[in-house]
């Protein structure tokens, strides 16, 4: 008898009509049932944050690939893990992917990131999962070169699986199929955003902010995300939610902390 596809859980951060996303889910069917719970709006940037003093919404829509189901969400990229895990499926999927996101999620911008978020939480819950992202900001991007690269990298993790708490962060250059250089294996660049705002005047008069700032990448590393990504390659950085600093215990356990008595 022939065996079970495996289940596959697609959300983003982007919105459920997105570009990026509709390409992820055209190239997962390859490999499984794909569901879909994406949020209904976009969530850029809202990092891990989940949803606790207003109500969630969550509807069946139709959606633009045969033979998938897809629900969208009030809520942020981690309830819609959530929410597919305990509402919608009743059982945790063999395979979680989130994105494909519309701009790049290397470096510090993992912890923004609302698609990694969802990746992160499919690790917390003990899923093998991936984000992908694009670095393209445009509504119109060309997601074509990624294809054989989002597959390949899921059938990876679907035959290997990976080590427990343990995600997979996929960042993909904006180039052609013949630019690209094939997938490098990195570490998580160090890097921060030198933040800046503009102060502005609304019509009415009333003052308000926007952020601006400039991405600052001091580490020149060639084992990094960032210089994979601008020499042409597919960067893959395994990603943990387990923050601690562990080199920094010993050092720790160095001090004096006795005035806390």
């Amino acid at each position: 008898m022939a065996s079970e596809r495996p289940l596959i859980l697609v959300t983003n951060d982007d919105g459920i009509f997105a570009g990026g996303i509709k390409t992820l889910v055209e190239e997962m069917t390859h490999l499984g049932e794909v569901w879909v719970v994406a949020p209904d709006s976009p969530q850029s940037g809202m990092g891990h944050a989940v949803t606790i003093r207003e109500i969630l919404r969550l509807e069946e829509v139709p959606f633009d690939v045969s033979g998938v189901r897809a629900f969208q969400s009030s809520g942020t990229p981690v309830d819609c893990v959530k929410l597919a895990i305990y509402e919608v499926l009743h059982r945790k999927p063999d395979l979680l992917v989130s994105g494909i996101n519309h701009g790049a999620n290397s470096s510090i911008n993992v912890i923004y990131s609302g698609t990694m978020s969802a990746a992160v939480e499919g690790a917390v819950e003990g899923i093998p999962s991936i984000g992908y992202s694009l670095l393209d900001h445009s509504a119109d991007a060309n997601f074509a070169p990624s294809r054989p690269y989002v597959r390949s990298i899921a059938e990876s993790v679907l035959k290997n699986a990976l080590p427990q708490g343990t995600c997979l962060n996929v960042n993909i250059p904006n180039l052609s199929a013949e630019e690209l250089k094939g997938i490098k294996i990195c570490r998580q660049a160090q890097g921060y955003w030198a933040d800046a705002f503009e102060k502005r005047k609304s019509p009415g008069g009333s003052e308000y902010y926007w952020m601006t700032g400039k991405f600052v990448t001091p580490d020149k590393g060639e084992d990094t995300d960032q210089w994979a990504l601008e020499n042409g390659h597919v960067s893959v950085v395994p990603t943990q939610f387990d923050l601690t600093d562990h080199h920094t215990i010993g050092l720790l356990n160095q001090w004096d902390f006795n005035d806390a008595k």
